[in-house]
């Protein structure tokens, strides 16, 4: 009878997940157009922060019910299945086209946090230093993003031939109005993904306790996978809809937010030691970081070759995780 309650809380799940995640494409993008910022920075700020918020909930929670491992593997595993799974499953339904930006400004900063948290995890400094330098960082990138947004959607315009302020009509008070209502519904998706993935992520769990593995690989597939199922939604509503730099915002962004913010928090607040195999994991991230790097750079679009290459190596993953369990 569990059992069966927990599935259909899945699949309840799965219904809040997507209808929020088709929410917060679409007023994301029309906040994006109404104030003159680019979806891209969009995705990897606004977007970026709403659908980690699951990440955000279930990382602190299990650091202050003395899971060190789950917090850890959390965020570990939701950033390899973004960089896996979901790009690469994205991917495969419709190649996706990136540009110099993604590459040098936002996949470079994700990989120098990459290889930074694997450092700390090496030294075992997970605590409330490290944190705060993370933290730093995040507000100093969030920062730069929008004060560069202005030039940036100047440049996308004058690219595809239009004005920046091209797009917006009707009289302010009706602008205002708009915008009001927008933004009622992008709380209202972000609402919509957390619930669903906080529902996903305790019946995902105590399903997966039944067949007796560990905290660690609960954290990094099952969990992980729960938490991620907000950026799967919103990727794939964005995909339908043609709102590339979203696809590649929103998951750059997520993994940034994980790091910097999800963990940077957790570390400031409470203090993490990493289990032995965090490193394997952190070693396997950054390979996978570098072969999107590559992807991006390859003819400036990832292909659906590419992205089944990258949904094998977090399946690979997977694999070892359940095996060593």
């Amino acid at each position: 009878m569990d059992t069966l309650l927990n599935i259909g809380l899945i699949v309840i799940s799965a219904a809040l997940l997507w209808k929020g995640a088709e929410l917060i494409v679409d007023s994301a993008a029309a906040i994006a157009r109404r104030w003159g910022i680019s979806e891209l920075v969009i995705g990897l700020t606004i977007v970026a922060a709403g659908t980690s918020a699951p990440e955000f909930l279930v990382t602190v929670t299990a650091a202050y019910q003395g899971l060190p491992a789950i917090a850890l593997s959390n965020v570990l595993g939701s950033n390899i299945f973004n960089l896996g799974l979901i790009l690469g499953l994205v991917a495969m339904i419709r190649p996706i086209p990136t540009h110099p930006t993604l590459l040098y400004r936002d996949g470079g900063l994700l990989l120098g946090l990459t290889i930074a948290i694997m450092t700390m995890i090496y030294l075992d400094i997970l605590g409330r230093w490290s944190g705060m330098i993370l933290l730093g960082g995040l507000v100093g990138y969030t920062t730069l993003l929008f004060v560069r947004a202005p030039k940036e959607i100047a440049r996308i315009a004058m690219d595809s031939g239009t004005q920046a302020g091209e797009g917006t009509s009707g009289e302010n008070g009706q602008e205002k109005k708009v915008a009001w209502r927008t933004y009622l519904l992008l709380l209202t998706g972000f609402i919509g993904v957390a619930l669903g993935g906080r529902i996903m992520v305790q019946a995902a769990t105590e399903l997966a306790l039944v067949l007796g593995v560990s905290q660690w690989t609960i954290g990094v597939t099952i969990v992980a996978a729960g938490t991620s199922l907000p950026e799967l939604a919103t990727c794939l509503a964005a995909s339908l809809k043609g709102r590339n730099d979203m696809i590649l915002g929103n998951l750059l962004g997520s993994d940034i937010f994980n790091f910097a913010g999800v963990l940077g928090l957790t570390m400031l607040l409470r203090p993490l030691h990493a289990p032995e195999n965090a490193l394997l994991s952190m070693l396997l991230l950054n390979a996978m970081m570098l072969l999107v790097l590559l992807f991006i750079r390859s003819n400036w679009g990832i292909s659906r070759t590419e992205g089944a290459l990258l949904i094998c190596m977090a399946l690979a993953r997977w694999g070892v995780d359940i095996s060593g369990a």
